[in-house]
């Protein structure tokens, strides 16, 4: 399976930007979908997740109310609506996706298919 991820660029702080992640192909592996981010000189960490089917969507505390993960299942493809940017979302975002228990839906051990990355710049 392979994850393609669009949408990322340069934007000011308070503006607003759209990822999304396209599969390959759908497969039994698969369950959930995520977006993760690394800012220079730290560590990857989780940003959203979302199951497939159903209703389910997960938010890291510092982007609740900001950014919102979404997906079109005929499309096999998943966003990430990102409003209100600050400086600090400044990064590179990763999706990924994969058959997660429930205590690792927020862990990138979770998820065993990665997308490439899509830069994300907030000036201040």
């Amino acid at each position: 399976v392979q994850l393609q991820a669009s949408g990322g660029g340069l934007v000011q702080a308070g503006g607003s930007l759209r990822l999304s992640c396209t599969t390959s192909e759908r497969t039994s592996d698969v369950s959930a979908m995520a977006w993760f981010r690394q800012a220079p000189g730290k560590e990857r960490e989780f940003v959203a997740a979302t199951r497939l089917f159903g209703s389910y969507t997960y938010y890291a505390d510092s982007v609740k109310g900001r950014l919102t993960i979404s997906r079109n299942n005929a499309k096999d493809t998943v966003y990430l609506q990102m409003n209100s940017l600050k400086p600090e979302d400044t990064a590179v975002y990763y999706c990924a996706a994969g058959r997660p228990i429930v205590s690792s839906k927020t862990h990138d051990r979770g998820y065993v298919y990665w997308g490439q990355g899509t830069q994300v710049t907030v000036s201040s």
